[in-house]
């Protein structure tokens, strides 16, 4: 017969208190790990997933106090070694799974972007709208829901549209190659700087970079806001309104010619098997 080691009543409560009192603990100490990254400026993902995380470390920690209480010949050393073999079970069991729970630790520790942040991995661009430990959700701009494992994310380049305030644009016009470039750069300048949609401060440029046999290429460089929308109404914008001023002014869009290149085909061999034997 299997025999049990004996239990008390004393030990029992005892042990309960323990477990209630690291429970107490635990919330304290997701509340102060909270207010603390909080503090350190970390993100509200960041916050929640980290301070869970303390708070279920120390709740782990208060059990296996009261499991020692209740059961005294279960020694701290058999509880540590006990966990130790289930995690190294569950470590290769869930491999995958853990390795991007690792990487959403990485990445919320570094806190590069947050929740409502647009970023863009390989073909996917779009808004974050969740951030945990396994996985980011992101929303795409055309309304669809991508969840990207944290692996991907933390072992691919990823492009971080909103890291800054600011981003710049460039479109491009083709003049015919009779323009006067000092009036066609005023008059574009001049139609960028009425837009509220362009900022000032970095002021817009307008450089000349090519010169075909039939035009010249005027690019146009200017700042915005760095969501999506905001760039794509700016160049909407400076689109319409540089168009218009040109033909105000007298200002002609070319059309670069199109190079054919012709090459020569090769003569095919006429020669049949008897003749080449």
């Amino acid at each position: 017969m299997l025999e049990l080691p004996p239990i008390t009543w004393q030990a029992v409560l005892l042990g309960l208190t323990v477990a209630l009192c690291g429970y107490v603990f635990s919330r304290l100490m997701n509340w102060a790990t909270s207010r603390f990254l909080h503090w350190r400026g970390r993100s509200d993902s960041s916050r929640r997933v980290f301070a869970g995380l303390v708070q279920a470390a120390v709740i782990v920690v208060s059990l296996g106090a009261a499991l020692t209480i209740v059961f005294p010949s279960v020694k701290p050393v058999d509880i540590l070694g006990g966990i130790g073999l289930f995690s190294l079970a569950i470590g290769i069991a869930f491999q995958t799974v853990l390795g991007n729970m690792f990487a959403g630790m990485v990445i919320l520790a570094r806190d590069r972007f947050r929740v409502g942040d647009q970023i863009s991995l390989k073909d996917h661009a779009g808004t974050v709208v969740e951030m945990q430990l396994s996985h980011t959700a992101i929303r795409t701009f055309d309304g669809r829901l991508v969840l990207i494992p944290n692996s991907a994310l933390h072992s691919e380049i990823v492009t971080v549209q909103t890291g800054f305030e600011y981003v710049r644009s460039t479109v491009v016009f083709n003049l015919t190659i009779g323009t006067d470039p000092t009036a066609a750069r005023e008059v574009a300048l001049n139609a960028i700087r009425e837009l509220p949609s362009v900022l000032s401060d970095p002021p817009a440029q307008a450089l000349f970079s090519q010169v075909g046999t039939g035009t010249i290429q005027l690019d146009l460089r200017f700042w915005t806001s760095a969501r999506q929308l905001d760039t794509k109404e700016a160049q909407d914008a400076v689109i319409e309104h540089v168009l218009g001023s040109f033909a105000g002014n007298g200002i002609t869009i070319g059309t670069p010619p199109l190079a054919v290149q012709l090459t020569e085909i090769p003569e095919a061999d006429n020669e049949g098997p008897e003749e080449q034997a």
